[in-house]
């Protein structure tokens, strides 16, 4: 048994050192050219594809010609979550299990001779916490060393929320999705 654990490890390792083959290919862009004289339903048919990924928290369809999505944050699919499809290859999986990482898409379409440009942006963030979390063992029971305190709002929102620090575009992401778009447009 200690055998295969090791083995185990070793293998682990040595995948998160040199890269890890076994996720999706990286699309060499983060655009799609459409071929379509649709708009809404170019429009359409995107929103399809980045609901598999995000939920949608804002649409502007202005008469410029640029159709803008913007997406809610959602903190990334661990390993025990493969029905989820924000976390592309393992890599991506290990690393939101072990750590809190959130992401945020936006996608515009616009107009270009003869159909439409998609272009997806995917940024991922990691959770920068102040100090500590509260959520040690026995954190909302009263401690003994302390006197009673007479404060009624024990439990309430922390002194200064959590922040999110930016690392930067998560390509491998904005590849899966432009192969999701790429399927939707060919069918």
């Amino acid at each position: 048994m200690r055998r295969v654990v090791c083995l185990l490890t070793l293998a682990w390792l040595t995948l998160s050192v040199t890269g890890c083959a076994m996720g999706p290919r990286v699309a060499a862009t983060n655009q799609l050219f459409v071929p379509a004289s649709n708009e809404e339903a170019v429009w359409e048919r995107t929103v399809d594809v980045v609901h598999d990924y995000f939920e949608i928290a804002r649409e502007n369809k202005p008469f410029s010609g640029v159709i803008e999505i913007e997406t809610k944050p959602k903190v990334g699919a661990s390993v025990a979550e493969p029905w989820h499809r924000d976390s592309p290859g393992l890599r991506n999986r290990m690393e939101s299990t072990l750590q809190s990482i959130r992401r945020r898409g936006f996608i515009n379409i616009s107009a270009a001779d003869g159909g439409y440009i998609v272009a997806v942006e995917v940024y991922k963030e990691l959770e920068d916490l102040p100090g500590l979390a509260a959520n040690q063992p026995a954190a909302a029971t009263f401690l003994q060393a302390n006197p009673l305190r007479r404060d009624l709002n024990l439990v309430g929102q922390r002194q200064s929320p959590a922040g999110w620090v930016s690392l930067g575009r998560d390509v491998a992401l904005e590849g899966t999705m432009i192969q999701s778009l790429q399927r939707e447009f060919s069918r």
